[in-house]
C-alpha cells in the first residue's frame, strides 16, 4: 500500500471520528430534525442543519477560490424525486438517517445495526443486484450539472461567489433572527465558561447551533481532504465489499468511505461512554428489528438512485447550489413527513 494512500485513509478515520463524535454529543439526526417539525414542533435540529448547510457553503466556496474543484451532481429529476421521497420514507421507519443510524450503532444501539445491515443490502441490490434496472431507467433522464446559477463550469468564479456571499447572509441572518434573541434571554450569563470547556466540550451534549457550526467545519475537512463531499451509505458498502475480498488498495477493498463510517463509529463510541450513554439496547419487539431493517433497505435503494443519502446531497449538494441536491433534499423531507403521518399521526387524527 502506497505511503501517500495510507496517511489518506488515516486522514478518514480521524475525520469520521470527529464527526461520529459531534453527531452524538448533538444528538444530530436528518430524521429527527424533519420529523419533528410537524411532529413535536421543535425546530432545533433544523436550525442546525441550516446552520450546517451556511458554514458549508462558505467553506466550500473558500476552497474553490484556492483551487479546489467543486461537483453538483447532473440533474437527474426522476432519480433525485423518487430516491429522496423513497430515502425519506425510510429514514423513518429505520428510526434515523444515514449518519443518524450510524451514529447510533456507535451506541450500543441493536436496532439502529440492523437498519444499517438494511441500508447495506439495499444500496446494493440497487447499485448492481434486482433494483438496478429500475435505477438506470431513473437514470435515463439526465439534464447536466445544474445549479441555481446556471450550468457548472469549473472555470467560472460566478458559483463559489454567490455561495460565499449566499452563505454569510444566510449565517448574518440566523444569528439576528435566532442568535440574538437567545443571548437576550441569557442576559449576564456567559456564553463560554473557559473553567470547564473542556468538561462541556467532552462529557455534555452540545447545543444546536455548537453542533451545526462544527459539522459544517468537519464536512468542510472531509472534502478538503477527499476531494469531494462526506457520504455514508458508499462507506457501508465499501465495509461491505472490503469484507468479502479483504483488500486495503486505492482502487479496491477498504478505501476513504469506509474508514470514515469505522471513524464515525468508534467517535461515537468514545463521546457516549464519556457521557455515560453507552449501552447495547435491543428493541424489545422483533417487529420494529424487521421494520427498522425495512426502512434501511428503503434508505439504501433511495441513496443509490439519488446519487447520494442526506449527508451527500443535503450537506454535500445544497451548498453548491446543487439543483439535484436540493430537489433530493426536498424530496427527503417531504418522504418522512409522509411516513411520520402515516406512522404516528394518523391515528391522532
Amino acid at each position: 500500500m502506497a505511503l501517500g494512500f495510507e496517511y489518506f485513509l488515516i486522514a478518514g478515520l480521524i475525520i469520521g471520528f470527529i464527526f461520529g463524535f459531534i453527531l452524538q454529543s448533538g444528538r444530530f439526526c436528518m430524521n429527527s430534525a424533519f420529523r419533528d417539525i410537524i411532529l413535536l414542533k421543535e425546530f432545533k435540529l433544523a436550525k442546525a442543519v441550516a446552520v450546517s448547510l451556511a458554514v458549508l457553503a462558505v467553506g466550500f466556496a473558500i476552497f474553490a477560490f484556492a483551487g479546489w474543484n467543486l461537483g453538483p451532481k447532473d440533474f437527474k429529476p426522476w432519480a433525485a424525486i423518487v430516491g429522496g421521497l423513497v430515502f425519506g420514507i425510510g429514514m423513518v421507519f429505520a428510526g434515523g438517517c444515514a449518519s443518524g443510524t450510524t451514529y447510533r450503532v456507535g451506541e450500543g444501539m441493536m436496532g439502529s445495526f440492523v437498519a444499517a445491515i438494511g441500508l447495506t443490502v439495499g444500496a446494493l441490490m440497487t447499485a448492481g443486484g434486482v433494483l438496478n434496472d429500475f435505477k438506470n431507467i431513473l437514470h435515463l433522464t439526465n439534464l447536466g450539472k445544474i445549479t441555481l446559477v446556471g450550468i457548472y463550469d469549473p472555470l467560472s468564479l460566478v458559483l463559489p461567489i454567490v455561495m460565499l456571499i449566499l452563505g454569510i447572509v444566510g449565517i448574518a441572518l440566523m444569528f439576528f433572527f435566532w442568535g440574538l434573541p437567545a443571548l437576550k434571554k441569557r442576559g449576564d450569563k456567559p456564553l463560554v465558561k473557559f473553567d470547564n470547556v473542556v468538561e462541556v466540550s467532552i462529557k455534555k451534549a452540545y447545543p444546536w447551533w455548537v453542533t451545526g457550526i462544527l459539522i459544517g467545519l468537519i464536512l468542510t475537512a472531509g472534502f478538503v481532504a477527499s476531494g469531494g463531499p462526506v457520504g455514508i451509505t458508499g462507506g457501508w458498502m465499501n465495509i461491505s465489499g472490503w469484507l468479502t475480498a479483504g483488500e486495503f488498495s486505492p482502487t479496491g477493498g477498504l478505501g476513504w468511505s469506509g474508514f470514515i463510517i469505522f471513524g464515525i463509529l468508534i467517535g461515537a463510541m468514545v463521546s457516549a461512554i464519556l457521557k455515560k450513554e453507552f449501552k447495547f439496547r435491543v428493541p424489545k419487539e422483533g417487529l420494529t428489528l424487521l421494520k427498522q431493517f425495512f426502512g434501511g433497505i428503503l434508505m439504501g435503494f433511495g441513496a443509490v438512485t439519488a446519487m447520494g443519502c442526506n449527508i451527500t446531497n443535503i450537506l454535500g449538494g445544497i451548498p453548491q447550489l446543487s439543483v439535484h441536491s436540493i430537489i433530493v433534499g426536498v424530496c427527503i423531507m417531504l418522504g418522512s413527513w409522509l411516513a411520520a403521518y402515516l406512522l404516528f399521526m394518523r391515528k391522532e387524527d
